[in-house]
């Protein structure tokens, strides 16, 4: 039902229709559907855009280019990328560290704020929890500064930040959990309480939402567990796990080490240098704040990634929603 016939019978069809069946293809009318297409000619634009990239990842150039050869497969990489996620976040907090990165309801955070209260989640999951480099520390919970500050405390720490789905049901969840080996699961109240009563191998540590220091205090501990593991971190680590959707099944584990995040990262950094030099040509360079409203959930690649990450490097401000809520978006934009 509703299945589109092949082209070949389309064809003949038409050509029936025209009076054509039966003639040579160079006597019969061609067939719209399978003309051949002639390529677009570029646009300024994409001229500006070809010539502006070439620039910028040119040797001596912030985003210059070298090849790297990745399981047998040689590819482009940035020569400037930081070893790791967690030298990345310590570089960019400090370049913006006076500057406000999250807003959450009526706190406020300035990205030094933010990775100080993240040094202080690394060092009480190194010393209260034992979270060893490469350990996976599952995070479950909805959009907030303490989902961030949990994520970048479990990099700093070495470990591997496993982005359970927020939506997930208990027994979703704990497949997750047992799936990636999480040794750990960094929860709020709402998600804990949907584990409750199904079997998994990792032990529970329930935070709250607001105040870091506060929601975040089975896990806050001052110490250098983040400073020390600059030292011991580097491209090939394992950084994240994130899940498929699991339409087709069950959801699996997608690992990415500290090289792919941080590249994936830096491709982003990238194109909004090229944006931006394009805009300064023309005279349009914004001159406030860059700014987001948080519309997607940070367990998902294109919140983790484009949106939050992306934004230590751009010093840009992002605007939390517990929960997507038009009229409320509206007042915050």
């Amino acid at each position: 039902i509703g299945r589109r016939p092949h082209p070949a019978t389309r064809r003949a069809r038409l050509l029936a229709q025209r009076g054509d069946a039966g003639k040579p293809a160079s006597a019969a009318v061609s067939d719209p559907v399978e003309r051949t297409q002639q390529p677009l000619m570029p646009t300024d634009l994409d001229r500006d855009i070809q010539r502006i990239t070439a620039a910028i990842t040119a040797p001596g150039q912030m985003f210059e280019l070298k090849t790297v050869t990745r399981r047998g497969v040689d590819m482009p990489a940035f020569v400037n990328a930081p070893p790791s996620v967690a030298h990345y976040l310590a570089h960019f907090s400090n370049q913006h560290r006076d500057t406000l990165f999250l807003v959450d309801g009526d706190l406020r955070m300035t990205f030094g704020e933010v990775y100080a209260a993240a040094s202080r989640v690394a060092h009480g999951l190194a010393t209260f929890h034992d979270v060893k480099k490469g350990d996976r520390v599952g995070i479950a919970a909805r959009n907030s500064i303490n989902w961030i500050v949990a994520y970048m405390g479990t990099l700093m720490a070495g470990g591997c930040a496993t982005l359970l789905n927020g939506w997930w049901t208990g027994e979703e969840l704990a497949y997750g959990i047992d799936l990636c080996e999480c040794s750990l699961v960094l929860a709020d109240a709402q998600r804990a309480a949907r584990l409750e009563g199904f079997d998994h191998g990792a032990r529970v540590v329930t935070f709250s939402h607001g105040d870091p220091a506060t929601g975040l205090e089975q896990v806050w501990a001052e110490g250098d567990t983040a400073m020390r593991m600059l030292g011991e971190l580097g491209p090939s680590d394992l950084a994240t796990i994130l899940y498929t959707s699991g339409s087709t099944g069950h959801p699996k584990g997608a690992y990415s080490d500290h090289l792919g995040v941080v590249s994936g990262t830096m491709n982003y950094i990238c194109q909004t240098a090229m944006i931006l030099q394009l805009l300064t040509e023309r005279g349009e360079a914004p001159t406030v704040q860059p700014s987001a409203l948080v519309a997607v959930p940070l367990f998902h690649v294109t919140g983790e990634i484009p949106l939050f990450l992306q934004s230590f490097a751009m010093g840009r401000k992002l605007v939390l929603m517990p929960k997507w809520d038009a009229t409320e978006a509206l007042r915050l934009l």
